[in-house]
């Protein structure tokens, strides 16, 4: 049960409902500025979901599955994968400071640096642990051409 607990949505639920819960309640006078922090935030949380759903296709594609804690079958590098090694998680963090602007939740800004701390230590170094394991070479040729997070 705690495997289906410690995934990336719930990390960004948990913080999602932070920033929410933060801008209504203590605002303390901070703002980000009304209609342009909406469109950026719309903007990132778009762009966010637009890099999920890329990586998921990508990985259906090579029938490889995209739950963490699971062992790859595949190595995906193409597609959004070559530009990022990690879209996944970069969406995580995207969406999450798209949130943060949209709610106005100023305050809750340091949960974007907290969020993504956590999703390289619980997630991103032992997938590539696992992966580096397994691909050996071609893993070590990806991580020279391809960055972890952009």
């Amino acid at each position: 049960m705690l495997k289906w607990i410690d995934i990336p949505p719930v990390w960004l639920l948990l913080a999602a409902v932070l920033a929410w819960g933060q801008a209504p309640y203590y605002p303390l006078g901070l703002s980000f500025g009304g209609i342009w922090a909406d469109f950026l935030g719309g903007i990132l949380v778009g762009g966010g979901v637009l890099l999920m759903l890329l990586a998921v296709y990508e990985m259906r594609q090579k029938r490889t599955t995209f739950v963490p804690h699971r062992d790859a079958s595949t190595m995906v590098t193409s597609g959004i994968f070559s530009r990022s090694r990690n879209p996944i998680y970069l969406g995580d963090v995207l969406v999450l400071a798209g949130l943060i602007l949209r709610f106005d939740a100023v305050l809750a800004l340091p949960l974007v640096p907290i969020l993504l701390w956590v999703l390289e230590k619980r997630f991103v170094i032992p997938e590539e642990n696992r992966l580096r394991i397994k691909f050996r070479a071609n893993f070590a040729r990806y991580c020279e051409k391809t960055r972890r997070w952009i």
